[in-house]
């Protein structure tokens, strides 16, 4: 001891040196300490509100916007698929003289709409595969190279088969990037701002249909094959902008950590603008949530999803992506046009009215954000949804009658419909499937919800106009009772078993769901996970 005290004050270990050095003489010790920070950030997370987050995060807030804006490009793409088919010179080149007009044929018609989802769903399934496999950065950079190739094969394309080949390989981009990029924004969100950045992803999907529109409305009428390859253009400049920041895109810290690459998560978490005392901190927490679920989860493949608790959260995540589908989206988005010229509207008229469409539903999506953490997940998905289930009866019963009073009504509710069902689970659908799902398994969750999804849209494709068309069941706007029938079925299903977990760090969630937390008791249940947080910030602070 009096040797050490007549030590030069420069040869004397620091505090943290000797803590150190004491930690490392005692493994139990470091795993102790190392849990107690964990906890000490989750206990952090939740006391740091949503403005403090966004001046604390403001590089994570900008890969979030990142990650938006490549769902953007595939929104984009999806729409700019299906609208060139109506373009007049689209219908020339690629299709056959009929009765004094230009016609696609049916076949192709339905090949070019069926061919791209049906790849979606493949890579969906494939890239969650990958995404685990080679982390999230690395795929998304595949997918952004098969864009270019795709876009590319659709530009120079002059007959049928090469323009498929094309709509086919953009397929497999759309379904990775929609994949991918959810899981992403889920995992490197602050807790307070998750559910605001998730229901940006329903606004990324409504601003790439809108920029698609205006686009063709300037150059749908051009009389050369410029009239489509415009938009195939824009395909590239939005996969441009991605492809100059991907790059620098910092890796997923949790896919890093359950590789065991720590070193690497560290430095991911600092490039995400965690200080290295922040980045400690969230590491140690990442590390406790990955092992505290590691008995509910043994393996990462789909199989693991249908086990023990993980099947009731893949069913939780993955049914209002579900409930999207059967809530009549697709024959409102694909038959308003037809109902603007059954009202005699103006060409001017139309075009104001079609713009008006995705910007109510871009409207909506940003108030679904404003308010999701305040009203709650669960809260909105069912009152929303029961309102616009009232939306749809309305609908269907203005369907009765053919004047024109009411065909304008019907005009009028599909857009007021557009813009409800943006605020409610057109938008909440993304928060919960990314938050629902164990860590462990996200992105596999996320590949089935959005599998399961085209699956029920492709069913619709060939279902809606034999009951929709005059020729067939000539339901037209009664076609909208259907829809509100399978949406009391849904609230049925939200009421029962859809939690609130809006405010719950995964680590709460993993330990709810293992416990089989009854849904209705999410919201006011008290996890030990809260009381461990609480305890060790106390005493690490005191």
């Amino acid at each position: 001891m009096a040797y050490e005290a007549s030590k030069p004050e420069a040869e004397r270990p620091s505090m943290e040196q000797a803590e150190k050095v004491s930690l490392e003489q005692q493994p139990e010790k470091v795993e102790l300490h190392e849990r107690q920070l964990g906890h000490l950030a989750d206990e952090e997370d939740h006391e740091t509100g949503i403005m403090d987050s966004f001046r604390k995060y403001p590089w994570i807030t900008a890969w979030c916007m990142f990650a938006i804006w490549c769902v953007i490009l595939i929104s984009f793409d999806s729409q700019a698929a299906g609208a060139v088919v109506g373009i007049p010179q689209f219908r020339k080149d690629f299709g056959y003289e009929y009765k004094g007009d230009y016609v696609l044929p049916a076949e192709w018609q339905s090949t070019f709409n069926g061919a791209p989802i049906a790849s979606a769903v493949i890579a969906a399934l494939i890239s969650a595969e990958l995404a685990d496999m080679f982390g999230r950065k690395k795929v998304l950079m595949g997918a952004l190279a098969i864009s270019y190739v795709a876009v590319a094969i659709e530009f120079i394309a002059t007959t049928n088969p090469v323009f498929f080949v094309g709509k086919l390989l953009n397929g497999f981009m759309v379904g990775t990037i929609g994949t991918i990029m959810v899981s992403y924004i889920g995992e490197i969100s602050p807790l307070a701002l998750r559910g605001i950045f998730t229901c940006c992803v329903g606004v990324a999907y409504g601003l790439g249909p809108l920029a698609a529109f205006i686009v063709i409305n300037y150059t749908g009428d051009v009389e050369t094959r410029w009239a489509y390859r415009a938009v195939f253009c824009c395909q590239f400049g939005f996969a441009g902008v991605a492809t100059i920041f991907v790059p620098f895109m910092p890796e997923s810290p949790w896919w890093l950590v359950s590789k065991g690459r720590i070193e690497k998560a560290e430095k991911s978490l600092t490039k995400l603008g965690h200080t290295v005392e922040e980045a400690r901190k969230k590491l140690a927490l990442i590390e406790l949530t990955l092992e505290g679920i590691r008995e509910e989860t043994a393996g990462v493949t789909y199989l693991e999803c249908l086990r023990k608790s993980n099947l009731r959260r893949t069913m939780i995540s993955i049914m209002p992506l579900m409930i999207q589908a059967l809530s009549g989206i697709g024959f409102v988005a694909g038959y308003f046009t037809y109902y603007l010229q059954m009202a005699g509207y103006s060409t001017q008229m139309s075009y104001r009215l079609q713009i008006a469409q995705p910007v109510l539903s871009i409207v909506g999506n940003l108030m679904a954000a404003a308010i999701i953490e305040r009203v709650g997940r669960r809260d909105l998905t069912f009152w929303g949804l029961l309102v616009l289930t009232i939306f749809l009866l309305i609908t269907g019963s203005l369907g009765l009658g053919s004047t024109q009073p009411m065909i304008k009504g019907t005009v009028a509710f599909i857009l007021i419909y557009s813009w409800w069902y943006n605020v409610s689970i057109g938008s909440t659908a993304f928060p919960l499937l990314c938050e629902v799902a164990t860590s462990r398994l996200r992105v596999k969750t996320i590949a089935i919800g959005y599998a399961s999804q085209n699956a029920i849209n492709v069913m619709w494709q060939f279902v809606i106009p034999y009951m929709f068309n005059p020729d067939q069941a000539n339901l037209g706007a009664k076609i909208a009772y259907i829809f509100g029938g399978l949406c009391l079925f849904c609230l049925a299903y939200l009421w029962f078993f859809q939690p609130e977990t809006g405010g719950r760090s995964f680590q709460e969630l993993d330990e709810m769901f293992a416990k089989g937390v009854p849904a209705r008791k999410f919201k006011e249940y008290q996890t030990d996970a809260q009381t461990q947080n609480r305890t060790v910030a106390e005493g690490m602070r005191s």
